[in-house]
């Protein structure tokens, strides 16, 4: 905590609050853009994506950090600690006319982390002008986030669910125009028509804010319902706002190739990636010539590559020493490829199966003085490797059980269990690599073909009512999954790379996931399907009684009572909360 007695810094002439364009051409205006996303954009996470990216390319970086609670990083020092570390001794107390130089650490630091926006959620404008004060010499501008969909933000009264309140809106992102040191700007969803989220992006803009991020995506489009973001909406807000209104668009970038695509799609300013980003953080990176790969970056027999996992690993834990811990990295051999030494591979000291940690609980019991971390790096450690080594682990499922022993917020920032981690991914790689250069790229092609469906195997949504498929009704059937807009076969086999390349998360679209059973019909909107579906049978057929027999359908989905309407979403594993309990799509 700082002291009543600590000296204030030395008020400096600040420079004029720019608005608007102006503000976003100082920052050089950037192109590219890491999302705020609670618990995973925290500053490690920032500076991995920064590293792969040159000099040029940096400078068009714009990166958020996490969604903080706006009250609570006002009154809780512990929480602020714990979340935002911008300094070294002395913790963010009390505003500051400037920030102290000496006394700079990470989040923020003017050497490496720039241009930096803090996003806050947040109901009542004093409390969210107290919070922005006690961030606003650590960053470039305030955010208010008006995007956020899930229940506890519904809960809290703040995100997303603010939308129907334009009025209160207005007044916190007004208060912070008027009365903060550094400008304002907001990130708002889309709303049921182009016409309202017209109204709604003005009404943001007319408050105050310099820079609008719109997510393509409506309030209810989250987990199995997530779908596909609509850039029409972004394009329609672009063509009816003033010119020099700056937009960033938000929603299906997966790939690099996706950044232009978007920026030709929607004439937005920027582009911001939150899903993807976490999946490859070196998704901003343009990829490296044929012949220029080096050790990193792998391409395959057929030009289609990405960055190694294991090339990524190591990154982000140099700069977890380096940065957070402030210690030398392990001393590490080059990443193999083939051609180089293999006995290595078959060093029985450090062979795969040295990789416990054992009970965290006994062991911090043991070691006595250690304390649990409380650095927002640490804690995120586990979860971001979950999300990167998700196509990984999903075939060497001991190395996702290695991980999951592992728990460096809970032993005083030893993170010695994840090197042993890294060290069995990067073994893993090399086998992988040297097979690979075997067959000649056969070993993966089993898995290729695999992915591939037979058409009619395609599930319908309507399949969860028992009703009669009259002749030639459904030739949708027949429909390659490929050209079916409503599935996601054909981005899976765009985006699939082998195991070892960092690739993204495919998602069901929501007819896939309710075919499936993912996600399930509520009371509510099964008895609007059925209505439906007796009333078009009516003309040919009488219509069937809807309450014998089985009311939960021909698939046997539960009936479920959903307060909100919609789809009830699988819940977290209790064991295991990076993960749904329901596998995503992963080729």
């Amino acid at each position: 905590m700082a002291s009543a007695s600590m000296p204030t810094p030395t008020p400096t002439p600040t420079k004029p609050k720019l608005h608007g364009r102006a503000f976003y051409e100082s920052l050089g205006s950037p192109k590219f853009v890491v999302a705020p996303m609670v618990d995973q954009s925290e500053f490690a996470w920032r500076m991995l994506t920064r590293s792969f990216l040159t000099p040029q390319e940096n400078e068009k970086l714009l990166a958020y950090t996490p969604m903080f609670h706006a009250r609570l990083f006002k009154e809780t020092a512990n929480y602020r600690n714990a979340h935002f570390q911008a300094t070294k001794e002395e913790p963010v107390e009390t505003p500051a006319t400037v920030a102290d130089p000496s006394n700079l650490f990470l989040d923020g630091n003017p050497s490496f982390d720039r241009p930096l926006f803090v996003q806050f959620c947040a109901n009542d404008p004093e409390h969210l002008l107290q919070a922005a004060q006690l961030a606003a010499p650590y960053c470039d501008a305030v955010d208010l986030n008006l995007g956020c969909p899930q229940g506890i933000a519904r809960k809290g009264h703040y995100g997303a669910f603010l939308q129907e309140d334009q009025e209160l809106i207005y007044n916190l992102i007004n208060n912070l125009h008027k009365n903060l040191s550094i400008p304002v700007t907001a990130k708002i969803r889309i709303l049921e028509t182009k016409e309202d989220t017209l109204a709604y992006a003005k009404n943001v803009l007319s408050a105050g804010a310099s820079i609008l991020t719109v997510h393509g995506r409506r309030r209810e489009q989250k987990g199995h319902l997530t779908g596909v973001a609509d850039w029409d909406y972004i394009r329609y807000l672009r063509e009816n706002l003033p010119k020099e209104t700056v937009i960033f668009a938000n929603g299906n970038i997966l790939q690099h190739g996706d950044i232009e695509k978007c920026l030709e799609a929607t004439g937005a300013d920027a582009i911001m990636s939150a899903e993807g980003n976490l999946s490859d953080p070196a998704i901003f990176a343009a990829p490296p010539p044929p012949g220029q790969e080096g050790r990193e970056y792998w391409r395959g027999v057929d030009g289609r590559g990405g960055y190694r996992v294991d090339a990524v690993f190591r990154r982000y834990m140099d700069i977890m020493h380096r940065h957070v811990l402030r210690q030398e990295p392990p001393k590490r051999r080059p990443l193999f490829v083939v051609g180089d030494d293999e006995a290595w591979l078959h060093d029985t000291a450090t062979q795969d199966g040295d990789h416990e940690e054992g009970p965290a609980r006994k062991k911090q019991k043991r070691d006595g003085a250690a304390k649990p971390s409380t650095s927002p790096n640490i804690t995120a450690i586990r979860p971001h490797l979950f999300h990167l080594l998700r196509h990984f682990v999903s075939r060497h499922t001991d190395i996702r059980d290695a991980l999951a022993k592992t728990n460096p917020k809970s032993s005083a920032n030893d993170i010695s269990g994840v090197e042993k981690v890294l060290d069995i991914v990067e073994r893993r790689v090399a086998q992988g690599l040297i097979d690979y250069e075997r067959t000649g790229g056969k070993s993966i092609e089993e898995e290729e073909a695999a992915l591939k469906p037979k058409p009619k195997a395609q599930a319908q949504a309507t399949e969860a009512l028992p009703l009669k498929e009259e002749e030639g009704e459904s030739k949708e059937n027949d429909m390659d999954p490929e050209d079916d807009p409503e599935s996601s076969v054909a981005t899976v086999r765009a985006c699939k790379r082998p195991w070892w390349v960092v690739q993204p998360i495919i998602r069901p679209l929501p007819k896939e996931a309710l075919a499936k059973g993912s996600i399930r019909l509520s009371k509510k909107d099964r008895k609007k399907q059925e209505q439906a579906a007796v009333a078009a049978s009516a003309v040919a057929t009488p219509a069937r009684e809807s309450t014998n027999g089985d009311s939960n359908g021909s698939n046997g989905l539960a009936q479920t009572i959903e307060k909100d309407g919609g789809i009830k979403e699988p819940p977290i594993h209790p064991e295991a909360p990076e993960k749904t309990a329901e596998e995503l799509v992963s080729g």
